[in-house]
């Protein structure tokens, strides 16, 4: 991961405007729960229709702020996500056209097409969506659980206790769609390198009548590829679920303990409806967590596959070159020139018995 740390510093600004629009966004968030309690209190105080519409149209309209803002910040990071995949892409060409044949000739074409193709998108999704949903999903978590405790501290204790069983869930499926990805796209490779190389050999297969093993080969590579496939969703699809029931049970601790102290008097209906609200505010970082872990999963794995290139030393590297020219002296000697000599041809010089003078520079 180290290597991307000089392409993100290329687009710092981009990703600090971003996280400026993010900022921004959070904030116009966590007023509506505050406006909807406001709400619900002039509901019960029997107060007018048209304050509670004011309250509603201020919720539209910061419903349309934050939208243009989150549009902002997307565009400001996905398009730096992608000049860094462009940036990645030339300086893993260039690297590349420095090996000799005898690289080429020991590593598949397929394997470096898949490598400089799919792992190259893993790693764009990586830095651009990856980065822009982890930075969301942090900063609402730490303002909802900031809000939520100066509200009742002890509900929020109750609701926070299934975190480390998601924590735990996140990490543990975290691994396990790491290794099954690398071995997903390690079979995408040897698909395409097999593709590659019945092309480029097609008259090899023919004069060897080869064509229905090469199919039968064909078809075992692909079924492998869509086990290992299906082993990866079977994850990707349990992960969800299971994440889902742990973000059922903290709406089942708040409508417990929260109805109960609504009904003792302890808080009053709007601030348990704000409270509710900004459990739903919650939901989508819990579930964009699983999604920014597969992300950040497929990205690492594709960005080691791309380090295993980017790391193939030279044979002949000409930057080594020009680093020793600098230590490199040289001298040009002339022999025998001179402003006669450059008259006199050599028929001329040898018919009179003349030799040419001699007359040494040094530079």
């Amino acid at each position: 991961m180290g290597r991307l740390k000089s392409y993100l510093w290329r687009y710092w600004r981009r990703y600090f405007l971003g996280a400026v629009c993010l900022l921004g966004t959070v904030t116009v968030v966590m007023w509506i729960p505050w406006w909807i309690r406001e709400a619900v209190r002039i509901i019960e105080q029997g107060g007018s229709p048209r304050d509670v519409t004011g309250y509603a149209l201020t919720i539209v309209a910061a419903g349309v702020v934050q939208g243009i803002i989150r549009t902002l910040s997307r565009s400001l990071i996905f398009n730096a996500g992608r000049d860094i995949e462009y940036d990645l892409r030339n300086d893993l060409f260039a690297h590349l056209t420095r090996l000799t044949p005898r690289f080429y000739s020991t590593h598949r074409t397929g394997d470096i097409m898949s490598r400089a193709t799919n792992d190259l998108n893993a790693v764009r999704m990586m830095v651009g969506p990856g980065i822009m949903y982890w930075f969301d999903t942090f900063v609402i978590l730490v303002a909802a659980v900031v809000i939520m405790g100066s509200l009742d501290w002890r509900l929020t204790f109750f609701v926070m206790l299934p975190v480390p069983a998601i924590s735990f869930t996140v990490g543990w499926f975290g691994r396990i769609i790491h290794d099954r990805f690398q071995r997903l796209q390690a079979l995408f490779s040897d698909i395409s390198s097999r593709v590659q190389e019945n092309l480029a050999g097609v008259r090899i297969v023919r004069a060897y009548a080869q064509e229905a093993a090469e199919r039968k080969q064909f078809r075992v590579l692909n079924q492998e590829y869509v086990d290992e496939n299906l082993k990866l969703t079977r994850a990707w699809g349990s992960f969800y679920p299971l994440l889902e029931v742990l973000i059922g049970l903290t709406f089942v601790i708040v409508l417990w303990l929260g109805g109960r102290q609504v009904m003792r008097g302890v808080i009053s209906l709007g601030s348990f409806v704000m409270f509710t609200t900004y459990m739903g505010l919650l939901i989508w970082p819990m579930i964009a967590l699983g999604w920014v872990v597969n992300l950040m999963q497929r990205g690492a794995a594709s960005l080691e596959r791309i380090n295993q290139l980017l790391h193939e030393p030279p044979e002949i590297d000409d930057r080594l070159a020009d680093q020793e020219r600098e230590w490199v002296r040289g001298e040009i000697e002339f022999c025998g020139v001179s402003a006669e000599a450059a008259n006199t041809t050599p028929n001329a010089a040898s018919a009179t018995g003349n030799r040419w003078p001699e007359r040494r520079f040094n530079m």
